[in-house]
This record gives C-alpha cells, sequence and structure tokens, in this order.
C-alpha cells in the first residue's frame, strides 16, 4: 500500500485503492478527502496543470480522452467533486445537461441513456432525462429552455418536427437520429459496416436463407424502405451471396413478444430459413425463445443475430450473436460535440461523427464450444 502525500492541507491518497474503501485509523476517508481535497489536489495526482482540471470539470473542448480519464481517476481516488454552485456563479452556466429520450421503456434506449447520465456526471454536471414519449411539444419546451434551465440538450432518436429548422446554431446533439433531416450535430453507429459484418458472418457459417424480422436500422436512412430490409443489408447479403431474405414486419414495440411472434410466422411460412437477422437483442431474444418452443436445434438448423448488446443477450439459454454500438463511445461523442457547441468553439455547420460497430459472435450461430 502506497501512501503519498498529493499537495494542499496535508491530503494523503492512497495509491492504488479507491479512497470510498480505505479505513484510516478507524476514520471513512471520503469523508477527509472530500472535505480537505482540492482542485489542486486532483492536479497534482493526475500529473496535470491545475488549468487543465478546471477545463476537464466544465466541460470545455480539446482535451484529450487520455487526460478527461486520468483527473477523473484522481477525483474519484480523492473522493473530490467541483463545486457546482461557484462554477455555475462564475461561468453564467447551470452545469444542467437536459436528455430527451423517445421513451424509456426499450432496454437499448434505456442502457443508452443511463451510459449518457453516467459520462455527464463524469464531467462535474448534472443530467435530467425527459421521456418525450415521440410527442413534438416536450421536445419543443426542451429546446426552449436551453440558457435557462440546462445548458444543451441531448436528443436520443427524436422524431422530425419542423421547429427544428431554422435553430441549428443551439446547443443541442442528436444521437442515434439516423436520418431524421434536423438541423443539429449529430452522432450515429455505423449501420452500414454493421449490415456487411452480418452479412460476412452468416456466409462464413455456411447461411443462404434468412429471414429479417422487424426493420434493421439502416431502413432509418433511406426513403421507401418502411415495407422491408435496407438496401444496405440487402446489398451487403447480396454480396457475400446470400439470396433476397423474406422480411418480417413488427407493427408495434420490437420486443421479446414481437420476436417470438415473428420468428414463429416465418419459421411456419418459410421452413427452410436458415437465419434470422433481428432488428436489436429483445427481438433476438424472442426468436430464441420460439426456435426452443417449436423444438428447432441452435444453431445448427437456424442461426440467430441481435442488435445492441443487451446485458441480457449474453446469459440467454443459448447466448445470442449481437452487433455492439458501444454506447460509450456514441456517449462521448456526444457530449464532446455539445461540450464545444456550449462554449462557443463549434463550428457554424452542422457535424456528423459515425461510431464503429463490433460483432460479437456467440452461441447462437456459433453453437457451443
Amino acid at each position: 500500500m502506497d501512501f503519498r502525500h498529493v499537495g494542499g492541507a496535508g491530503v494523503v491518497a492512497v495509491v492504488g485503492i479507491p479512497a470510498r474503501s480505505v479505513l484510516l485509523q478507524g476514520i471513512d476517508c471520503p469523508t477527509i478527502l472530500s472535505a480537505m481535497a482540492t482542485m489542486r489536489d486532483v492536479a497534482a495526482l493526475a500529473g496535470v496543470s491545475i488549468k487543465t482540471v478546471s477545463r476537464v470539470v466544465n466541460g470545455e473542448p480539446h482535451t484529450s480522452r487520455a487526460v478527461i480519464d486520468k483527473v477523473h481517476a484522481a477525483a474519484d481516488q480523492l473522493g473530490w467533486t467541483p463545486n457546482s454552485n461557484a462554477r455555475n456563479l462564475r461561468t453564467g452556466r447551470t452545469g444542467v445537461i437536459a436528455i430527451a429520450a423517445t421513451g424509456l421503456r426499450r432496454p437499448t434506449t434505456a442502457q443508452l441513456v443511463e451510459v449518457l447520465v453516467e459520462e455527464i456526471r463524469r464531467r462535474g454536471l448534472e443530467a435530467t432525462v425527459e421521456p418525450t414519449e415521440q410527442d413534438p411539444r416536450r421536445i419543443e419546451e426542451i429546446l426552449t429552455a436551453i440558457g435557462t434551465h440546462h445548458d444543451g440538450a441531448v436528443l436520443v432518436q427524436p422524431p422530425e418536427v419542423p421547429f427544428m429548422t431554422g435553430r441549428s446554431q443551439l446547443p443541442v446533439v442528436v444521437l442515434q437520429g439516423y436520418g431524421a433531416a434536423v438541423p443539429f450535430d449529430r452522432v450515429d453507429e455505423d449501420v452500414e459496416t454493421a449490415a456487411t459484418l452480418v452479412a460476412r458472418h452468416l456466409s462464413l457459417m455456411g447461411r443462404s436463407r434468412p429471414a429479417v424480422l422487424g426493420r434493421d436500422r439502416g431502413t432509418a436512412f433511406e426513403e421507401g424502405s418502411n415495407e422491408g430490409a435496407s438496401r444496405l443489408l440487402l446489398a451487403a447479403l447480396q454480396n457475400s451471396g446470400i439470396r433476397v431474405p423474406h422480411f418480417v414486419p413488427i407493427v408495434d414495440q420490437p420486443d421479446r413478444r414481437a420476436g417470438l411472434a415473428a420468428a414463429a410466422s416465418v419459421l411456419k411460412q418459410y421452413p427452410d430459413t436458415d437465419s434470422l437477422i433481428c432488428a436489436n437483442d429483445e427481438v433476438g431474444l424472442g426468436a430464441l425463445t420460439a426456435l426452443e418452443l417449436r423444438g428447432i436445434a441452435c444453431p445448427d438448423q437456424v442461426a440467430v443475430v441481435g442488435h445492441g448488446n443487451l446485458i441480457d443477450s449474453r446469459f440467454a439459454v443459448r447466448s445470442l450473436t449481437t452487433l455492439d454500438h458501444h454506447p460509450l463511445d456514441l456517449a462521448r461523442a456526444t457530449l464532446d460535440l455539445l461540450a464545444e457547441r456550449i462554449s462557443g468553439s463549434a463550428p457554424t455547420t452542422a457535424r456528423a461523427v459515425t461510431i464503429p460497430v463490433t460483432l460479437l459472435r456467440r452461441e447462437s450461430t456459433m453453437g457451443r464450444r
């Protein structure tokens, strides 16, 4: 155990052990450290300047991810939190970021919002979450309150609404807006690569008769793709030597119940189907249940691919092969863009950032080993 003086009021850090887990002479260290530690102490422990710590705390742009992580780690170790009241008085900002989400009942959306909230707090700010339920009035209220109730907003999977036009200079970032025509900075996952990864994997597994359950992510970028698989997915499958897939629409929520019903329908109508490409992990988990109920071996007879890398997808009876869109990377890219908008250092034109995806190969396509 390494005790080090890190400067300022004789503060001692226990290097390598989180402050909250250490007892010093029977007294809880977080109480001591959080009360005594200062920004100078954080800077000393992180090996950076006080100005750098201030830039990280205030969410200012042009600070590397490695430096941000060092400052956050030092702050956590010392139990130090920034004085938000003092900062807000100094900057004239609220220190609050609003998150407008289409709804939190869908696990993929809830997972993304949770990561956003955690990352906002890591940056010394606070988050408010507003489930908009696709109601344009709620989005309008959030945009109108920028500058009074919050400093900026993240719109998660928003609908296209006309009042957004002409507001491109507001500190707003759209996350997973896909093809929505919005005038703001936007962050999306790479749906083209996602389609290619799925197609190549199924081809390598010897699959040639797929079915698509629900709309894949690529349809959101394409007009006229509402009634079938996206052109991106169709092209990727064709390039991999796989025929045009059967398509089963999901009218209501793309959840497990819908996945079970869609899989049962396509397997009854097209019993030669050898793979199911699912709109998300919830649909994929429902499809796995359908296979089990019908006594169809997975993946020997039918393979299943999801999208979203939900926690449940790892612990299903057959762990689900899925596309990981890396929520933390999405959140960090979103908040980096938003910080530049809030500070006034962003360009006048809207920017678009695309985050790579990863195919996680699991038992639903690879079998058990």
